[in-house]
């Protein structure tokens, strides 16, 4: 039978109460008696009901995350950086993914909902809002990370997108592109802020726009990337650079130049978004928008708990953290056109 408070209470001669609020750290509890209780508990290898405890404090100390994706690596250090902050409060991390399929979203946010989650955090996959209904009828708090929906006013952390598509766009005008395409993905406000982005580059540079899309799950991105790079080889006269929307999209991208053999940066220079750990690591370095990732999840982490915590509800909050550009091989051109 599993030890009970009550089993160490009796043995060592206190109350359940006294037991408890040395688990709880209470500062009414001596220094002798918690040094007992917390060396009986070891001995015993106690371990908290937390199903219990649940029904009593009406807290679960779990946040449910949910992602579009599991194999891309930017929700990988986004779960990252949560950890590195729900752990040291106590709080354990649920991941469920949604593999890009709203219908999968909406299940999965209600079976969060279902165990109680203290609060959700969400990359969203859907096209509006409705999904969040049921967490604001239970009152659970949720944050959105990467994508948003016009007109939900909800708290949100993310990258300003708008800006980094700009800047991997400026990027390669100043390194001499005098044609420059964009491999959109796929439709939601991360894409569509990325494209404006470039989009604002391209003309204030009098330059034609170039845009070819790329919807599609992130464990595909690659591949969609490689059939978007060879649509614009087909192109006469082909692109001299062109900005893809994330990384993986990037890699595909590369790889069809180098199957093409096209010089890379020479003939045509590619950036990405998201600064992956190995980008740096290709056969040809690739240059991106780094999102900070990891700094991303820590913040998504402090808003939740702020929210969980909060006595009254307050305005919803709209975070962006700065894009920093990281240049690498495949943007530095030899030669300046």
């Amino acid at each position: 039978m599993p030890v009970r408070l009550k089993d160490i209470a009796v043995e060592l001669g206190v109350s359940v109460v006294t037991v408890s609020k040395v688990l709880r750290n209470h500062s009414d509890i001596s220094l002798e008696t918690r040094n007992r209780v917390l060396e009986r508990m070891k001995q015993l290898n106690y371990r908290p009901n937390l199903a219990a405890r649940a029904l009593v404090t009406g807290k679960t100390n779990m946040i449910g995350f949910v992602v579009p994706d599991l194999l891309h690596p930017f929700f990988a250090e986004v779960a990252k950086g949560l950890t590195k902050i729900l752990r040291k409060r106590g709080y354990c991390l649920v991941i469920a993914s949604s593999e890009e399929d709203p219908e999968l979203e909406k299940q999965e946010i209600e079976h969060l909902l279902a165990r109680r989650v203290d609060a959700l955090i969400v990359a969203s996959t859907q096209v509006n809002a409705n999904s969040f209904a049921q967490a604001e009828e239970q009152k659970t708090p949720f944050v959105l990370i990467d994508r948003f929906f016009e007109g939900l006013s909800a708290n949100f952390i993310g990258v300003d997108d708008e800006k980094a598509g700009y800047m991997a766009t400026r990027h390669l005008i100043e390194q001499g592109c005098k044609r420059i395409a964009h491999i959109r993905g796929p439709q939601g406000s991360s894409a569509l802020g990325r494209e404006l982005g470039y989009r604002h580059a391209v003309k204030e540079a009098g330059q034609e726009e170039i845009v070819v899309a790329s919807a599609s799950m992130d464990d595909q991105a690659d591949a969609r990337g490689y059939d978007a790079m060879n649509t614009l080889l087909e192109l006469s006269p082909r692109p001299d650079g062109v900005f893809c929307f994330n990384d993986p999209n990037a890699i595909g991208a590369l790889t069809a130049l180098l199957d093409a053999g096209v010089k890379i940066p020479d003939e045509i220079a590619v950036i990405g978004v998201g600064n992956l750990h190995y980008a740096g690591l290709l056969r040809v370095p690739l240059s991106s928008v780094d999102q900070d990732s990891s700094a991303l999840g820590e913040e998504a982490a402090k808003m939740a708990l702020r929210l969980i915590e909060a006595k009254v509800t307050s305005r919803p909050k709209k975070v962006l953290l700065e894009p920093k550009l990281v240049i690498r091989t495949s943007t530095l051109r030899n030669a300046q056109k």
